[in-house]
């Protein structure tokens, strides 16, 4: 593997959507998401070129899985197809705007990866690594191999982001802050969003609040990510809110991950935190445009146009 932009280290699932309820649906249409890919395949719409760490299992969807990975340009040399099977969601939107989801994850394949055997070469060599407390989540193993990825990440000088994601169906309360917090000293941004999951998470919603106190923790980036209000972004010393771009919502899964893809990319260009942080808003924008969390991720151009930026 050459030198990569960004790496991500997670799980990808199976998708099926449904335009009814869950309970009244007949037909489902497939597809795949999960943060960690989600971000990849956003970073990679804006030209970065991405790796994923993981594990597939060997059932019928790991050619697709596969198939439609490479189809974005990620390099998949360090997410092998082992014995196991991949997790699956099913999902609807309902009326409202709100989402109705299930998952099947517990024991999946990529749930079983352990710290050696992270690929610390590439991980080390990239621009820059992005995991999540949904990957911390997936069992003790992967938390381990979360804490050890972002320790040789940052020890190598490599950009290190990470987003808290908080799912308490996966785990307590107590037991996400105690992730959370043993990643902080090895984070150079954090990606978190308010209000709710700032306020269980850290017991703040104000994002200025919210920023200092992860400064505090040794965090030099906060990207508070807002919904319709857009991004407040934090850098030590400079503070900005940058607004959402209005757009007819359809779905708003994966908007979040759209949002880091974007930052990364800015990141791993040279732009410095603000300038990502807008390219990270436009593009998740333009995502809530359609459905699904990937599908609907728009291309450079369209985002750069939105952007009223010069296509590099």
């Amino acid at each position: 593997m050459s030198q990569l932009d960004l790496i991500s280290f997670g799980e990808s699932m199976v998708e099926f959507f449904a335009e009814q309820p869950l309970a009244d649906a007949l037909v489902f249409q497939k597809a795949y998401g999960g943060d960690a890919m989600n971000v990849l395949v956003a970073a990679a719409r804006l030209g970065a070129r991405g790796g994923f760490i993981s594990k597939v299992g060997d059932d019928p969807f790991a050619r697709y899985l596969r198939a439609e990975w490479q189809r974005e340009g990620l390099d998949l040399t360090h997410a092998p197809v082992v014995p196991g099977f991949n997790a699956v969601y099913f999902i609807t939107v309902l009326e409202g705007g709100q989402r109705e989801f299930t998952y099947y994850r517990a024991g999946s394949a990529a749930s079983t990866f352990r710290a050696e055997e992270l690929p610390l070469a590439a991980l080390t060599t990239a621009k820059a690594f992005y995991t999540s407390g949904i990957t911390q989540a997936l069992g003790p193993n992967c938390r381990a191999a979360v804490l050890a990825a972002v320790r040789a990440a940052r020890a190598a000088g490599v950009f290190v982001a990470f987003d808290p994601n908080l799912r308490l169906k996966l785990w307590t309360l107590a037991e996400a802050r105690a992730a959370f917090a043993e990643v902080l000293p090895y984070t150079d941004a954090v990606l978190i969003s308010g209000p709710e999951e700032s306020r269980t998470l850290l017991e703040l919603d104000d994002p200025v609040e919210i920023a200092a106190s992860l400064h505090a923790r040794g965090v030099r980036i906060v990207g508070v990510k807002q919904g319709e209000r857009g991004c407040t972004v934090s850098t030590e010393g400079r503070c900005e809110q940058v607004p959402a771009l209005p757009v007819a919502v359809v779905d708003t899964t994966g908007a979040g991950d759209a949002f880091n893809g974007a930052f990364l990319y800015g990141m791993t260009q040279g732009w410095d935190a603000i300038a990502s942080a807008r390219l990270g808003v436009v593009h998740a924008s333009l995502k809530c445009r359609g459905r699904g969390a990937v599908a609907s991720l728009p291309a450079r151009d369209e985002t750069y146009a939105a952007a009223q930026l010069r296509s590099l």
